[in-house]
C-alpha cells in the first residue's frame, strides 16, 4: 500500500500544500496523511503515518525537506520505517530506499538538504546582521506585549489558564509566561506553573 504525506510549515502555504497532495494522488497513494505545522514542533500526522505503515507498505513523500529538518531525524524516520520492512519514497529525486542505492543516496542527500538548511540560516543571519548596523532591521512585532492589556483583562475576568489568556491563539501561553509571571496573581492561578 502507498501512503503519503503532506506538511508545510503555515496555512498561508497552500498552493504549495495543494501540490504536494496532487503529486501524492497521482503517485497513487491510497491513503494520505497531512497537516500544516512546522517541522520543528510535534507533527501528529506524521506519527500517525509512522504508526499506520505496515510490511511491505511504501511511505511517499514530494520531497526530502517536508519530513525532516536535520539528517539525524531523517534517518531516525527511515530507520522506523525499515523496522516495519517497509520503504520510503521522494518523489521529486525518484529515491526508493527498498533499494541499496536508494538507501545510500537517501543517507547522502539527507545531508547536503541538511547542509543546506544550514547555509540558508547562516546567510539570514549575516543579513540580518547587515541590516541592524545600517539601521534597517525592526525585528519581529513584539504580539506579547501589544496585547498585554487584553491578556490582563482576561485574567482579571477569571481565565483559569495561559492558553484561555492567549485569546484567539495571537499570543502564546510560553509568552505569556514569560514576560508576566504575575498572570497567576491576577488570575489566582498556579496550575500551570512549572515550578509547582
Amino acid at each position: 500500500m502507498k501512503i503519503g504525506y503532506a506538511r508545510t510549515s503555515t496555512t498561508e502555504q497552500q498552493a504549495g500544500f495543494d501540490a504536494q497532495l496532487r503529486d501524492l494522488a497521482a503517485a497513487g497513494c491510497e491513503r494520505v496523511f497531512k497537516e500544516q505545522v512546522s517541522a520543528m514542533g510535534h507533527r501528529a500526522e506524521l506519527e500517525a503515518a509512522l504508526d499506520f505503515i505496515r510490511e511491505g507498505d511504501t511511505l511517499l513523500v514530494t520531497r526530502l525537506d517536508r519530513l525532516a529538518r536535520s539528517t539525524r531525524h531523517l534517518l531516525e524516520i527511515a530507520d522506523r520505517v525499515k523496522r516495519k520492512h517497509a520503504a520510503l519514497n521522494v518523489l521529486n529525486l525518484g529515491m526508493d530506499t527498498s533499494t541499496a542505492t536508494g538507501e545510500l543516496l537517501f543517507t547522502v542527500i539527507g545531508a547536503i538538504a541538511q547542509f543546506e538548511r544550514q547555509l540558508l540560516l547562516e546567510r539570514q543571519r549575516e543579513g540580518i546582521a547587515a541590516a541592524k548596523v545600517a539601521g534597517r532591521y525592526k525585528g519581529r512585532a513584539p504580539t506579547a506585549r501589544r496585547l498585554s492589556d487584553q491578556v490582563r483583562e482576561l485574567a482579571a475576568a477569571g481565565s483559569r489558564s495561559r492558553q484561555s489568556q492567549s485569546g484567539s491563539g495571537s499570543v502564546g501561553p510560553v509568552s505569556i509566561g514569560a514576560w508576566e509571571p504575575s498572570y497567576r496573581l491576577l488570575s489566582g492561578n498556579d496550575q500551570d506553573d512549572p515550578k509547582k
